[in-house]
């Protein structure tokens, strides 16, 4: 079982927007990070899980971790958002791991979902509704 990450989806106005960044023809997104996972091994096959207002929305498969010239590390992902059915996720600085247990599912093609708000996807969460 692959392990993931989670990070939010900082700057990001809405999830349009989100979804507007992984256009374009490159077949790789980069985003960068101070320190090397020490779990970077058990990511192999794992995805980046994005965070917007509150819930998990979408996931980005990790490609592989590569080392840059200042020291910092580049997460390397495909360019490609994956939507996954909303969970609830409370906000945090930087990234941490998410274990497949706890990942939320990919919503299947053709089957829509609306997104929610992250609170109202907690308050249902709570209520056993979601």
């Amino acid at each position: 079982m692959p392990l993931h990450m989670t990070k939010i989806a900082y700057d990001c106005a809405s999830l349009a927007e989100l979804q507007g960044w992984f256009g374009g023809p490159e077949p790789e997104k980069r985003l960068t990070t101070r320190y090397l996972p020490k779990r970077h091994a058990e990511m192999a096959g794992g995805s980046l899980y994005w965070i917007h207002s509150h819930a998990l929305v979408g996931r980005s498969p990790i490609v592989r971790f590569e080392q840059k010239d200042d020291g910092r590390w580049w997460i390397v992902l495909e360019n490609r958002l994956i939507p996954v059915h909303p969970r609830a996720k409370r906000a945090h600085q930087g990234w941490r791991y998410l274990a497949e247990a706890d990942a939320p599912a990919d919503v299947a093609d053709g089957e829509t979902t609306a997104p929610m708000p992250g609170k109202l996807v907690r308050e249902l969460s709570k209520l056993g509704l979601a």
